[in-house]
């Protein structure tokens, strides 16, 4: 597969006002710099691969409102932050996808392209790289590391965003979640994890969250740590093979938590594979968000 270029604009444009939406987005979605004029990196560093949807090599953080058709918005809104183990992001299937779904039941959705480790201009060499990545995450002994220190700030500065244009789209800064998928669920507990809770909204953590197929690893949960949606395939190649001790700590915690376990998706279904049960995952996160307090009270 050629890698291309993907050029938005002029590169490293510094605005706060809407950029070109990435290829592949929802009809009517608008895309910004997650942080304004200060936003780092530049949009030429981007390459494009695979379907023309996945993208590498992001150092400029965006995000994409999908907003629900008029009349039908429910006052909450949902930041989709895709995965691809921070070597690259699923937009459409982890992304644009997701995005429609929630905003075709009264959601704001918002798509972050977060910050990634760099990657090899050479396609072969990038594609070793993952399939390095796989099996390392997969294989036993010690997991990879990897570096989501940029990818935090950038859902923490994307939920401080929202919060604060909350009024322009009609949103409660107070029912702003997130849903992640694999590095994006790291990345979406870890800005759970990484806030703290004070108010300020430079550090206030998702109001509800959804952590889809990544490490059931436990953690020390926050004190007032968020409702949390959990799924998983038990054929995932990379999660499943453990416990399921993240979901346990939140239980422990007293903090409210689902979680679905499929029979069959490996890792990365994205929004479900047909006739696989897995293909319910969208209805059933929504189904629980309708279930969530804050989601029920329309402003």
């Amino acid at each position: 597969m050629a890698a291309t270029c993907l050029v938005a604009g002029a590169a490293g444009a510094q605005s706060t006002t809407d950029i070109p939406t990435p290829a592949g987005a929802p009809a009517g979605a608008r895309t910004m710099p997650v942080y304004g004029k200060a936003n780092p990196g530049k949009l030429s560093d981007e390459m494009l691969f695979g379907s023309g949807s996945e993208v590498r090599n992001v150092t400029y953080p965006t995000l994409t409102a999908v907003l629900p058709k008029p009349g039908t918005a429910n006052g909450s809104a949902v930041i989709v932050a895709p995965g691809g183990g921070f070597m690259f992001l699923s937009m459409d299937g982890e992304g644009w996808k997701v995005a429609q779904a929630l905003a075709d039941r009264g959601y704001t959705a918002f798509v972050l392209k977060y910050r990634l480790s760099p990657t090899p201009k050479d396609q072969a060499a990038f594609q070793a790289g993952v399939m390095k990545l796989i099996m390392g995450m997969a294989g036993p002994g010690p997991k990879p590391q990897m570096d989501t220190t940029d990818a935090t700030k950038d859902a923490l500065a994307a939920l401080k965003l929202v919060r604060g244009r909350s009024a322009e789209w009609g949103i409660d800064p107070k029912r702003v979640g997130m849903i992640g998928f694999s590095a994006g669920a790291i990345t979406t507990l870890q800005a759970v994890l990484g806030a703290d809770g004070d108010g300020d909204p430079a550090t206030t953590p998702p109001d509800f969250f959804g952590y889809v197929y990544g490490p059931m690893e436990s953690v020390q949960v926050p004190q007032a740590g968020p409702p949390m949606f959990a799924a998983l395939a038990m054929d995932d190649g990379m999660f499943s093979k453990g416990d399921f001790g993240l979901v346990t700590a939140w239980r422990d915690a007293k903090r409210p938590v689902e979680l679905h376990i499929y029979q069959a998706g490996g890792h990365g279904f994205g929004t479900g594979k047909p006739g696989m049960t897995n293909a319910l995952i969208m209805p059933e996160f929504l189904a629980w968000l309708e279930m969530q307090a804050p989601a029920r009270q329309k402003p």
